[in-house]
């Protein structure tokens, strides 16, 4: 089995319509298994990659660039018996009162009424991870504006996906002690809500800093002058080889 990372798009809210959303999909052997965030541009970039509507998806935060392609999805679902009620939607705990406010709360989701939001998915809450097609997987909160609003994944062996965030040193000493590729939220210059290069080199040492795959920044330009730096940057579309998750993934982690 070859295990893949398919970054959909790579940029910042302000520059996801050149860059895409940032958002990336978990494959095996090319078969998509999960999605990383479904911001509207992601949604699109999506269909464009699989020609069909993701089935699963993890939400590591839901400001807009990261949910607002939901929307969508839910009526792709509600409206084909095949899958409606059905697209697993693997969402942090702490995180499902937000996600209800953001997109499932408007009154009327259907014009006909008679619907709920979440009669679309199977809406599945985690803590310390999920089970998803024989695997586990691992969540883990991130610092990302408030505490408990954010959360990154991983996949052992193979993958660990930050999300939006600062540095988070403590967090990846527990969760990327196998030699794990990780993708990791950065700009050129960071902010209070996301890490810059300075922050990275500050707060990781070298054997992190060589495993990083920048995503999130803000333009084509930002990421070249990322990649002069020294460091791996994705790029819109991209696909990235993973290692096969380790044998320990066939049970959960504690």
């Amino acid at each position: 089995m070859n295990w893949t990372l398919y970054f959909l798009g790579v940029g910042n809210a302000a520059a996801a319509d050149s860059l895409g959303s940032a958002s990336a999909v978990i494959e095996c052997d090319r078969e998509p298994l999960l999605l990383i965030d479904c911001g509207q541009e992601a949604l699109a970039a999506y269909l464009h990659a699989y020609s069909g509507m993701p089935l699963a998806v993890f939400i590591t935060h839901v400001h807009m660039d990261h949910v607002a392609g939901l929307e969508r999805l839910f009526f792709a679902a509600r409206f084909d018996p095949q899958r409606c009620g059905r697209v697993r939607l693997y969402v942090p705990a702490a995180l499902v009162p937000y996600l209800q406010a953001r997109v499932a709360d408007y009154p009327g989701v259907l014009a006909e009424g008679g619907s709920n939001f979440w009669d679309a998915f199977q809406l599945i809450p985690v803590t310390r991870g999920f089970w998803h097609r024989d695997r586990w997987y691992d969540v883990f909160e991130v610092r990302h504006h408030a505490p408990g609003t954010a959360f990154g994944l991983r996949l052992r062996g193979a993958l660990v996906y930050t999300g939006d965030t600062r540095p988070i040193p403590e967090a990846l000493a527990c969760h990327a002690d196998e030699r794990e590729l990780i993708a990791h939220d950065c700009a050129l210059i960071g902010n209070p809500s996301h890490s810059g290069l300075d922050d990275l080199e500050r707060e990781y040492g070298k054997d992190l800093l060589g495993r990083l795959l920048i995503y999130h920044y803000g333009s084509a330009a930002e990421a070249d002058a990322i990649a002069a730096r020294g460091f791996s940057v994705a790029r819109a579309g991209q696909r990235v080889a993973l290692s096969t998750p380790t044998a320990q993934q066939t049970r959960e982690s504690f």
